[in-house]
This record gives structure tokens, C-alpha cells and sequence, in this order.
């Protein structure tokens, strides 16, 4: 294992004798190695003797020898002109070895491995070869085995490896089940797909066993099925497998979407290639009109087509249907389209890895389906959409040549991390101070992408219990819908002298509008209650004092041409929104808000100056907006001032009012510190400029200066193991006397 606590403190002495390239390197000297010849390890680097010590190059050496995967441990050191390379060899594999598997041979585990004898051994390839191996149990049915890698040390720097397996029980299939079919009974769906149910006579066959690849194939099969039907609007709605309680068995349930049966409608040709009568071929067809749709008839009419086509020298012709669906008289008109020219075209979308989440939750993300022609923007597109569920660790997307040098073939190797929630938190920050919660949270509600969630937050400041809800493909089309039911009490003593009391729920919904602009639509009904006003508040305060219900409605819209959704290197993004209160309740406004933030790639993918504008507007109705209404800058929402720490406030107590406009731009530039990246260590350095201001209330000990107020700063976000860790160090180059800086934000959170 490498030893990063070594190597710091080995660059750490080099950066204090040398923080700049200095002096020439007389020679290179090599400790510590013993199988590695020093002619060899010297070949890694990027400097010779003779040539000017250069930090730079020191620490592309450091990391190229590292990557080499020969040593647990490398360290640089100068002793006058001379450069000191210690290295710690890792050792190499003596014997590789099985125990406790009967039912797959010594061979056939030999063969999925990496790892063998006279490698170099490292724990990182054994974890891998760990993965493989649990991966072929669970491909011959065996989902309880576990594999346990021991480690026997030999001298001379030498091992002995050897896998302990417990394969466990096979994992058969109990029950396989159907819901929502009408038209075909179970049994006859059951003779239509690969999988069956354990039974005894089942020994010499494997069709009983669980595999996600059959069981992607049978719905496949189903759909197939009932296409060749008429039934064009059918679907799978879900596919689930279920292990038991004990991992002995599955519980299988296809939930299916029948429709309605159509019948072919009018039947057209339209030819793109000269000379070609499209009459001349329509005794080719298949599909007849008034016949009961069958997708099968189609795709027979295409062969025959393209193949007669083929037969009189046309050797890259593309036919195409056109459908025109008519759901009303539940007919299908079809138009053969028939063009020339070398176009490539997506044979089959493999998807792999997904071993929770429903295979149709990940191609419901793609732009591109199996038939389309092939579009490179459309497949990155779909990449950042299923890197957006954020249910996976890894997203691959590769490509490979297809059956034919028109067809492609896409690959999608996705490694699923854990969606489920069950956690204590604690933590600190010096906007929220001490915290705790539990959450309870799904955010993959049974492999279907399903967002279920109830936390309680119990904070100095701020308690909170909400319950929400979101499906994010709403009645099967790509329109979420959900809720949040909540109780919020905030403590406002500290920046304005009273407590907030939030009641209510939301109902939301939020659909796309074309490719990448999206629109939500939410309604709010929320009991907002000022109680506990101190009585050297302001007297802008005591007047608000009291229980308001406020019902509203509002949208937002948003323009998102991010290349990534988690951590994006170019593109932009901005939204526009509105909310009018006044459906009812007894509160009338409308706010305004909308933002913009673009990044661009400074240095490769590493460093990333991101733009970001946002403002907002509220104005009463008829009345004066209320205190609760208004908005608020300061803390994460302003670094360099604390939680409403600039705008509107009283001069003689210093309670703040918050204001009815506000606007904030910023420049942030965010880059990598040096280390490894799977350490999640990121630096970032800001300036930012805004003012809130604007209030109705018209006291005279109401301070309220719309200047510009700004700040600058630098930070560092590290996800640790314990716990996303964050801190900023501001400093407000811009104030008013009567504003209240933080230059000093920590932030700190962990799960149990």
C-alpha cells in the first residue's frame, strides 16, 4: 500500500529547500530497489544527470513511477547536486491459488482473473480480481458467494495468494409473475421468454437461475411479442427481481403496459434514388392495410426491400419507416423511405454493471436508441444524462464496430453505488453552528429511479422534519411529479430577534421542453408564523409579528448546456422563475428570480473558471411584502459576511430585514491541489459583488443602502472519509459600517 504520509513529508522537505527550479543534477542515485534494475526506474523519469533540477518534472517523475504499479512507496531527495530516488518494491505473486469452489473449475476463475504468478501484486488488482470473480458466481446463478483474498508472506519480498470462496447456494428463480397483461395469460407470456421457474426437471438447464442479461432479453422478448400482435403501444414497465430474505431465491415480476391492438393504416413508398419507381417495389411489402400491425411484417418488408435493392447494385440503401399513428382510429399508416448513402446506424445498446437498477431506467436517459442513426453530440448528451441520476460510481460509454461497417455498437458499463439512506448526521459549521439529523432516504425506490425521502434535522438554529416524494417519469412519460410535506422552525435571534415557524407542503412537476431546456411548476400552501420577538428588537419586527397563509403557485424555467451535471468543465446554464402569491391565503406578491453561470476550461479538464450571475425581485400586491418574503444574502450565500449579514437593517439594534431585491455575481476559479483523485481534494479561489436592498417599511432607524458590497477569497473542499469537509477564507473588500463580516467558513458534516 502506498504510503502518502511518506511521500508528503519527502516533498514537503524538497518544496522547502527548493520552492523554485534550481541548481543542475549531477547524478541520480537509486535506493531500495532489488528486482528493478536503476537503469530501469531512471527510464521513468523526466530528467537526467546533467540536465537543470526542475520541480515540475521531479513530480511528473514521482507519478510516473507510481503509475508504473512496481512500488508501495516512492520518495525524491537531494543531497547537494545529487537526486536520491528510495523506492519500496512491491512484491511478486509466488503462487496463486482457489479454496472452497467446487462447482466452477480452477481454469475457468484462472482465466476471469488478472492477477497471476511473477505479477507485480497490488491491493487495488486484487479488489478488481475480487469484483470478477463474485461477478462469475453471479453469472452461473450464485448470488451468496463471497470471496475472501488472504495474503501469505514468503521472503525475498515474495507472496502467496490465495482466494477463499464460499460459493453459497444457487440462486434459483421462485416465482416469475406478470401484472398489468389483460390479453395473453401468464402462462402463454411465460412460454415467450428465456427464464423459467426452478423445478425439478429443470437440472439440465440454466434457463432457472437468475442472470440481469436474460432477464433484459426477456423483455425484449415481450415486447417483440406483442408488437407482432398489434399491440404498438406496449411496454415494460418495470422488470423487478427480488431476492429473498435468505438469498436462496428470486421473485420475478414483469409489470407490462398492453395499450390498444392497431391495424395498418395507408401504405406508402417514397424513393430518394433516382430511377427507382417506389411502385416498382410495393409487391415486396408485407403489410397490407386494414391487417392487424405486426412490427415483424415491417422489418420483413424492409429485408425484402433492401435486398432486392441490393441485388441491382444500390449497396448502401437505408429504408426507413415513417409511422403515422393515429390513436383514435387506432390505425398505423406506414411510409417506406428509401435513401442512399453510407450513414452508420446504432445496431444494439448493451448495458452492463446495473445489477439494482432496472435496465429501463437507463435507457429511458438515452438520446439515442437501437436503429438511430448514429450521433456522437446525442450519446454525450445521453452519458450526462445517466451520469445525472447520480446512482453510479462509474459511467462508461465506448463504442465498437457493429455487424456491418454501418452499424455501431454501443456499450454502457455502469457500477452502481448505494442510493439507500439509513443515517445519523453531526456537524458544524459557523453559519449553522452544531447540527444533527436522521435521514431516511431511496433516492433508486426499488431499481425504478423513484425518490423517496424523510429526514428530521435538529440544529442550534434551524429544526426540520420533511417528507418527499418525486417519480421522476410520471405515468411512464418523462414528466416528474411529487411532493414534500415539512415542518421548519428557524432561530432568528441572533441576526433579527425572533423565530420562524414554517408549516406546509408543495406539490411539484417538472417536464422538458425540448432537448435541453426543462420547465417545473410547483404549488405551495404554507402556514408562516413570526413568533418570540425579543423586545429590543426592531419595531419593523413587532409589527410583523403574527401567523400569515400564504398559497402559491410558480415556474421556473431552465436552459441547461452543461457538459457534466456533477462537476462541469464548459457550457452554461441559467434559469428564469416566478411566484405569485395571492390562490387564496392572505399574503399577495410576486417574486422574480433568475440566474446564469457558465464555465470554461482554463487548463485541460483540471482547472475551471466558472461566471455566475443571480438577482431576484419581490414587490407586494396591493400590501407591503412580508418580512418572511424577503430575501437574504450572507454566508454560503455571500461568502465574506455572515447569514444576512449585508442589506436592509435597523440601526439602533442591528436586527436585519432583509430586502426586496438583490443581486450577486461572481467569478470562481477551481482546481486540482496536487494529490490523487480519488482523494477529493479540490482548491477554488473567488471574487464576488451584490447588494440586497429594498424595503417597504418606512421606520427611520432603517439603515438601507443599495452599494455594491464584495469580497474575495480562497477555498478548499475535501470529500473526506469522515464527512464532506469545507473551508473558505473571505475577505469583504467592500462594506458598509453597519454590515457583518465572517472571514473565516468552516463547514463540516458526517454519517453513521
Amino acid at each position: 500500500m502506498v504510503s502518502f504520509a511518506i511521500l508528503n513529508v519527502g516533498l514537503l522537505d524538497l518544496g522547502k529547500a527548493y520552492a523554485q527550479s534550481t541548481g543542475t543534477v549531477s547524478d541520480i542515485r537509486v535506493e531500495g530497489n532489488r528486482r528493478i534494475e536503476a537503469a530501469t526506474i531512471r527510464s521513468y523519469l523526466l530528467f537526467s544527470a546533467g540536465s537543470p533540477y526542475n520541480r515540475s518534472r521531479v513530480d511528473k517523475s514521482l507519478k510516473a513511477l507510481f503509475n508504473t504499479g512496481l512500488f508501495a512507496d516512492v520518495s525524491f531527495r537531494r543531497d547537494g547536486s545529487t537526486v536520491i530516488v528510495s523506492v519500496v518494491e512491491n512484491p511478486i505473486i509466488n503462487r496463486l491459488a482457489f479454496e472452497g469452489n467446487r462447482r466452477i473449475a480452477d481454469d475457468i476463475l484462472s482465466s476471469e482473473v488478472q492477477l497471476r504468478p511473477r505479477i507485480v501484486y497490488t491491493r487495488a488488482r486484487v479488489q478488481n480480481d475480487v469484483q470478477r470473480i463474485i461477478t462469475v458466481y453471479r453469472r452461473n446463478g450464485r448470488f451468496a458467494a463471497v470471496v475472501e483474498p488472504k495474503v501469505i508472506q514468503l521472503p525475498e519480498n515474495r507472496v502467496d495468494l490465495v482466494f477463499e470462496i464460499n460459493e453459497g447456494e444457487e440462486t434459483g428463480i421462485k416465482k416469475i409473475r406478470f401484472v398489468g397483461n389483460k390479453k395473453f395469460s401468464d402462462k402463454r407470456l411465460l412460454r415467450q421468454i428465456s427464464t423459467d421457474e426452478t423445478r425439478w426437471y429443470n437440472f439440465l438447464s440454466d434457463s432457472d437461475t437468475y442472470d440481469p442479461d436474460r432477464l433484459t432479453f426477456d423483455r425484449e422478448l415481450l415486447r417483440k411479442y406483442y408488437l407482432s400482435k398489434g399491440y404498438a403501444d406496449f411496454r415494460v414497465v418495470s422488470a423487478i427481481a427480488e431476492l429473498t430474505p435468505d438469498r436462496d431465491g428470486f421473485f420475478i415480476t414483469f409489470a407490462v403496459d398492453e395499450g390498444r391492438q392497431y391495424t395498418f393504416g395507408k401504405i406508402d413508398i417514397a424513393s430518394e434514388i433516382k430511377d427507382l419507381q417506389p411502385e416498382a417495389i410495393r409487391a415486396l411489402l408485407t403489410t397490407f392495410e386494414g391487417e392487424i400491425y405486426n412490427a415483424d411484417k415491417i422489418e420483413e418488408s424492409i429485408q425484402a426491400i433492401t435486398f432486392e435493392l441490393g441485388k441491382l447494385g444500390y449497396a448502401f440503401v437505408n429504408v426507413r419507416p415513417r409511422v403515422d399513428r393515429d390513436k383514435e382510429s387506432l390505425k398505423i399508416g406506414i411510409s417506406y423511405h428509401i435513401n442512399k448513402g453510407p450513414r452508420v446506424y446504432v445496431e444494439r445498446i448493451n448495458i452492463t454493471g446495473n445489477v439494482r437498477t432496472l435496465d429501463h431506467v437507463i435507457r429511458r436517459e438515452f438520446r439515442l436508441a437501437e436503429g438511430d442513426a448514429f450521433n456522437t453530440a446525442l450519446l454525450r448528451r445521453s452519458r450526462s444524462r445517466i451520469r445525472g441520476l447520480n446512482f453510479f460510481e462509474k459511467v462508461d460509454v465506448t463504442q465498437e464496430e457493429g455487424s456491418s461497417p454501418d452499424k455501431t455498437i454501443v456499450n454502457v458499463d455502469v457500477q452502481e453505488k448505494s442510493t439507500g439512506e439509513l443515517s445519523v448526521g453531526a456537524g458544524f459549521s459557523t453559519t449553522d453552528s452544531v447540527s444533527g439529523d436522521l435521514t431516511i432516504r431511496e433516492r433508486n425506490l426499488l431499481g425504478k429511479g423513484q425518490d423517496l425521502k424523510f429526514s428530521i434535522s435538529l440544529g442550534a438554529d434551524t429544526q426540520q422534519v420533511d417528507l418527499g416524494f418525486t417519480e421522476p417519469y410520471f405515468l411512464g412519460r418523462e414528466l416528474s411529479a411529487g411532493f414534500d410535506i415539512y415542518s421548519i422552525r428557524n432561530d432568528l435571534q441572533d441576526e433579527s430577534g425572533y423565530d420562524l415557524e414554517r408549516n406546509g407542503f408543495n406539490l411539484r412537476t417538472g417536464f422538458p421542453i425540448k432537448e435541453n431546456v426543462s420547465a417545473a411548476v410547483k404549488y405551495s400552501l404554507v402556514n408562516e408564523k413570526i413568533s418570540d420577538v425579543s423586545s429590543a428588537a426592531s419595531s419593523a419586527i413587532q409589527r410583523a409579528e403574527g401567523e400569515y397563509l400564504t398559497s402559491s403557485i410558480g415556474y421556473k424555467l431552465t436552459f441547461n448546456y452543461l457538459d457534466d451535471p456533477i462537476l462541469p468543465v464548459e457550457g452554461n446554464r441559467y434559469s428564469f422563475g416566478q411566484t405569485y402569491s395571492g390562490v387564496g391565503g392572505e399574503v399577495y406578491s410576486l417574486a422574480t428570480t433568475a440566474d446564469y453561470i457558465h464555465f470554461f476550461p482554463v487548463y485541460e479538464d483540471d482547472v475551471v473558471l466558472s461566471l455566475d450571475a443571480r438577482g431576484g425581485y419581490i414587490v407586494g400586491l396591493g400590501e407591503d411584502v412580508i418580512l418572511s418574503q424577503r430575501f437574504n444574502l450572507g454566508g454560503n450565500t455571500f461568502r465574506g459576511f455572515e447569514k444576512s449579514g449585508i442589506g436592509p437593517r435597523d440601526s439602533v439594534t442591528t436586527d436585519a430585514l432583509g430586502g426586496n431585491a438583490y443581486v450577486v455575481g461572481k467569478a470562481e476559479l477551481r482546481f486540482p491541489l496536487g494529490f490523487p483523485e480519488e482523494f477529493g481534494l479540490l482548491g477554488s479561489s473567488f471574487i464576488q459583488a451584490g447588494t440586497l436592498t429594498g424595503i417597504d417599511d418606512s421606520d427611520a432607524d432603517i439603515v438601507d443602502d443599495a452599494s455594491i458590497r464584495a469580497s474575495a477569497g480562497v477555498g478548499v473542499n475535501w470529500t473526506s472519509p469522515f464527512g464532506p469537509i469545507q473551508i473558505n477564507i473571505s475577505y469583504p473588500f467592500l462594506k458598509e459600517d453597519y454590515d457583518k463580516d465572517e472571514v473565516f467558513q468552516f463547514n463540516f458534516g458526517t454519517r453513521f
